[in-house]
């Protein structure tokens, strides 16, 4: 059918992946083409089959979502893009969009909503839920608010980073010690820097150090 609607499901969990495609399978216009365990296999899928809406978490092992969105959107500007994941920082939120994402789901959202969102980036708009919209509008408006649930905090692929910024490491060599992309080291180096008040890479480290965050 011309107007089915091809999607590739993309998490490294089998119990989700499985009630993904089932509840996707109930409606006659979407046809789950492709299944992934991790972003590498989903972009080394998508290369191939051309899903119309890649559904992905953004945890995943071998590359993480923020990285594979980023090279989806390399490989096909026109690539249209769901995160489905259970991760609601702001920081998080921020990464995934600026990276090319054109909806942002929660783990947990109705099925009518995950329905109404593929249809919706489908046709070329972009969907995301109240709770990640009033999010990054407040991101918007007061940009230096930290995400309430988790002040300051970093994220676990922040602090790897960080550890590799102590060890003297550039973006090339981070990039390559975590298999991402040196766009997105540059992301996390950001949100290092803005998350612990450092002007740059030694200050930052040195707060880490100092709050416990790393050892030197």
């Amino acid at each position: 059918m011309a107007d089915t609607i091809r999607i590739l499901v993309a998490d490294d969990h089998p119990v989700v992946r499985d009630g993904l495609v089932a509840v996707l399978g109930t409606q006659p216009d979407f046809e789950v083409v492709g299944e992934a365990a991790n972003g590498r296999d989903a972009l080394h899928l998508q290369q191939n089959i051309q899903a119309d809406v890649v559904l992905l978490d953004l945890e995943m092992p071998e590359m993480d979502g923020v990285e594979c969105i980023v090279r989806l959107r390399e490989l096909n500007p026109d690539c249209r893009i769901i995160v489905f994941t259970a991760f609601d920082t702001d920081e998080r939120i921020l990464s995934a969009v600026q990276a090319g994402a054109q909806g942002y789901l929660l783990k947990g959202a109705r099925r009518e909503d995950v329905f109404n969102a593929i249809r919706v980036v489908h046709a070329g708009g972009s969907l995301l839920a109240p709770v990640i919209a009033s999010k990054l509008l407040r991101h918007v408006s007061h940009p230096d608010t930290p995400d309430d649930s988790s002040p300051d905090a970093l994220t676990p692929r922040e602090l790897e980073v960080l550890k590799l910024i102590a060890q003297g490491q550039q973006n090339k060599e981070i990039g390559a010690a975590l298999f991402i992309s040196e766009r997105t080291v540059k992301f996390h180096v950001s949100s290092i820097l803005s998350k612990l008040g450092a002007g740059n890479r030694t200050e930052a480290v040195a707060i880490a150090a100092q709050q416990g965050l790393i050892e030197l």
